[in-house]
């Protein structure tokens, strides 16, 4: 019998098989991608980048930014279903360990940092519903965006339409889901505007987990003269409550609708509200200089209350500003392409805890402190062009990062603290453009990656966790090697594949948790190394197929002892990291596949997406795992017209087809074993949109 892993190499090795030996007429759409810090074509940019268009975004509840990346390969993207901890994803291993939001990988909206200097940021703050276009950086190349870059997420909200138009969606689902946005767009003169009001709520698949929340995102654009363009970027959003129903243990699973231990007792949720201005100039100076400048700031209120009949709240402000010049010019015969720009962000806040009774505070806190991040980066990148067939790519940036703790409540003793981290992180790479179909690129690169304020808060006394600031961890530091090949033996036809190999010295790790207090601690070293291939072909007018693998190695390579796990012996793997994951998708169009810059025509749509996963790893001793599956998704869309000018179309998804158990994700080392947050059975979804214009 054939294991999982070779069911997965060859269900892709046959769809590619077909794809190659298929010869047809229709055309792939060319896309123009953020390679680093220099915009060029996806093909020619030289390292992984993936960009994911709005027919991509559009296949779902467009609630999760998980659904959309599950086709990107080296991107594991886990929905916790649980909206009081956010999805979890990681990029070639980097952030797998985030008990919560985003760690690890940097996330940019509309040119505005979403990641606080530290290393955090939320992935639910992206707007989906508006969101045109996401680009995924996963090499060396991300680098350059400096620390906790293991790879780069950038979203980018659609333009404004040349004609005032209203768009209302309105969706509901299994496990009492519902999702609805009001959306304007439109120019007058020099102004466009694109406004979008989203709401989303679930009565949840498991008990107490549910949710309530509304965003609303806003870009205002002014082209004053040619070549200079104002963006305006606003971002509300609200979570009145997401009730947290906690992990599982193995046991618990058998019944995976329950809450986990404590949940609905202590009533256990979360509360966010998050506000957030920015304004982005674009000018060219002249036809080979131009000037981009950025600044925002906003601030975030969270407060959760946790099983441990405590809670947690914190006020943040934060704020930044970014300058950099783009050019193009010629050095002894050789033109290039250049950026150097610098990054300078802040994060600061009152962070206070204490106990609680039946998810009620309770007395007077027990914690409070200042806690403040902030970063002063310099970058620079030029892509050198040897001659038409050899492409140089050079880049550097050189960081400081400081993290600083103030103890307000002094009765336990002073845990006040700080301390600095300064790296400088080259990247170079090459590219060979074998043919005008074939390219073949290497690079590498370092990194690096902080403590974040809350892996810095704490520090271990024997097996006990105090609060004290812990200035004795060390910035884990890594070495990116990349090797890859683009190929389009057709216009119909795409086939990337990259292999990489990522060495980390001083990675962080958990070392005790007690209390709702998580120390951390350095590991000696850890390697991933793995394999990537993706492929898009369009079979006809009316057909095409989509396929990603990613197969990755991820282990200690030397051993390390902490408190709670004893020794890890080397050649452990590294939880939360599948070793195979593979998406297929198989899509019909009655009238025809349109470019993602077009209305779609009316008629009817199709798919059916096959995604698999294989098992993970749940604790560092690797004694706990997850089971490996693959799932079935459906999707059917009907676009008509009504009436003259007003398009409208209605959806039905229906995910997991075959109602498999699974196992959505897991939370890494957790210290009751409640390691286990399980994946939806079979569930539907049925909408309808309408645009009409105004």
């Amino acid at each position: 019998m054939k294991r999982r892993s070779d069911w997965v190499w060859t269900l892709f090795g046959s769809v590619s098989v077909a794809a190659m030996a298929q010869t047809t007429d229709p055309t792939l759409s060319e896309v123009t991608v953020q390679s680093g810090r220099l915009e060029q074509r996806q093909f020619d940019a030289p390292g992984s980048v993936q960009a994911l268009d709005a027919q991509v975004i559009r296949t779902g509840l467009q609630v999760n930014l998980s659904d959309a990346l599950q086709q990107v390969p080296g991107v594991v993207a886990l929905n916790r279903n649980n909206y009081a901890q956010d999805v979890q994803i990681s990029i070639r291993g980097f952030g797998a360990r985030a008990p919560f939001g985003l760690r690890g990988i940097r996330l940019i909206t509309d040119g505005i940092p979403a990641t606080i200097p530290d290393g955090q940021g939320q992935a639910s703050t992206v707007s989906l519903t508006s969101t045109e276009r996401i680009e995924v950086l996963t090499g060396p190349l991300a680098q350059i965006y400096g620390n906790a870059s293991g790879g780069v997420i950038q979203t980018f909200t659609r333009e404004a339409s040349a004609q005032p138009e209203f768009l209302n969606q309105l969706y509901v689902g299994s496990y009492g889901q519902t999702r609805t946005d009001w959306q304007v767009s439109g120019r007058t003169g020099q102004v466009g505007i694109v406004a979008d009001y989203s709401t989303f709520g679930i009565d949840g698949y498991r008990s107490h987990s549910d949710t309530r929340r509304q965003q609303l995102n806003s870009v205002i654009t002014l082209d004053s003269q040619p070549g200079t363009r104002w963006k305006l970027v606003v971002n509300l959003f609200d979570m009145p409550y997401a009730k947290d129903p906690l992990g599982l243990t193995a046991s618990q699973l058998a019944s995976p609708s329950q809450a986990g231990t404590n949940a609905i007792a202590r009533n256990t949720r979360k509360t966010v509200q998050q506000d957030q201005l920015g304004l982005v100039l674009d000018h060219r100076i002249d036809r080979d200089l131009s000037l981009m400048a950025r600044v925002y700031g906003g601030h975030r209120d969270n407060l959760q209350y946790q099983a441990l009949n405590t809670w947690v709240g914190l006020k943040r402000q934060y704020d930044g500003w970014g300058l950099q010049l783009k050019g193009q010019a010629q050095w002894q015969a050789i033109p290039f392409e250049w950026v150097a720009g610098v990054d300078k962000d802040f994060a600061g806040e009152q962070r206070q805890g204490g106990a609680a009774i039946v998810g009620q505070m309770t007395g007077v806190p027990t914690r409070d402190e200042w806690n403040q991040a902030s970063n002063q980066d310099y970058f620079a990148q030029a892509n050198w062009f040897v001659d038409e067939r050899w492409t140089l790519t050079t880049g550097v940036r050189s960081s400081r990062v400081d993290l600083r703790s103030r103890d307000d409540y002094l009765s336990d003793g002073n845990g006040s603290g700080a301390v600095q981290y300064r790296a400088t992180n080259p990247v170079l790479g090459l590219t060979w453009h074998v043919t005008d179909q074939w390219n073949v690129y290497a690079n590498q690169g370092k990194g690096f990656e902080t403590p974040t304020l809350s892996e810095a808060a704490y520090t271990t006394s024997g097996a006990t966790v105090s609060g004290l600031f812990n200035p004795n961890l060390r910035a884990a530091t890594s070495l990116h090697r990349e090797l890859g090949s683009k190929w389009t033996p057709s216009r119909a036809t795409q086939l990337t594949a990259a292999w990489f190999h990522i060495s980390t010295d001083n990675d962080i790790v958990s070392e005790v948790s007690s209390g709702g207090k998580t120390s951390y601690v350095n590991a000696t070293r850890t390697v991933r190394e793995g394999l990537e291939l993706n492929l898009r072909h369009q079979w006809s007018k009316h057909w095409k197929t989509v396929g990603s693998l990613t197969t990755m190695h991820a282990t200690y390579d030397q051993s390390y002892t902490t408190s709670a796990s004893g020794t890890v012996p080397a050649g452990n793997r590294l939880p939360g990291i599948p070793q195979q994951q593979a998406f297929a998708s198989l899509q019909w169009s009655q009238t025809g596949f349109s470019a993602s810059s077009q209305t779609p025509p009316t008629g009817l749509e199709a798919a059916i997406d096959w995604m698999a996963r294989s098992s993970l790893w749940a604790n560092d001793a690797n004694t706990e795992a997850a089971p490996g599956f693959g799932v079935l998704n459906a999707r059917l869309k009907q676009r008509f017209m009504p009436m003259e000018r007003v398009l409208m179309e209605a959806y039905l998804g229906v995910d997991n087809l075959t109602d498999r158990q699974t196992v959505g994700s897991v939370i890494v080392n957790q210290s009751s074993r409640q390691f286990y947050e399980p994946g939806l059975p079979r569930a539907w979804v049925v909408g309808l949109q309408t645009k009409l214009p105004l």
